[in-house]
């Protein structure tokens, strides 16, 4: 039996070259064409791929960029709120935030450039 080495993440979207250019700045990737690299080599790569149909409904995936790991509390929404105003100024929409329930702790929702979800965690 073998086991996956690699994972790459692809996108469905209308532009791929710009949203490319955006999470290669939300992440700190190298920006390779329609595709984003990790430099280190240890997180997965993005492709970003043209479908002729606009996006519809709510994903049903998501990526989580973990910028308030062992943080908690306000320290946390700090750190989310930082993240969020940098990533806004990137083209990035800001959704709502979600607070610390006593299970899960804070997460800001947002959409990037082309409207797809994901969390700042």
């Amino acid at each position: 039996m073998t086991s996956v080495r690699q994972v790459q993440i692809t996108f469905d979207c209308a532009e791929p070259e710009r949203v490319a250019r955006f999470w290669s700045s939300v992440l700190g990737y190298e920006h390779r064409g329609s595709a984003c690299v990790d430099p280190s080599g240890v997180g997965p790569r993005l492709l970003f791929q043209r479908v002729p149909e606009g996006k519809v409904v709510k994903n049903r995936l998501h990526l989580d960029v973990r910028v308030g790991t062992g943080l908690v509390g306000q320290e946390r929404v700090a750190a989310l709120e930082a993240e969020c105003a940098r990533l806004v100024a990137l083209g990035a929409v800001r959704v709502r935030l979600l607070r610390a329930d006593g299970v899960n702790e804070s997460c800001l929702v947002m959409q990037d450039i082309e409207g797809n979800e994901f969390c700042l965690d």
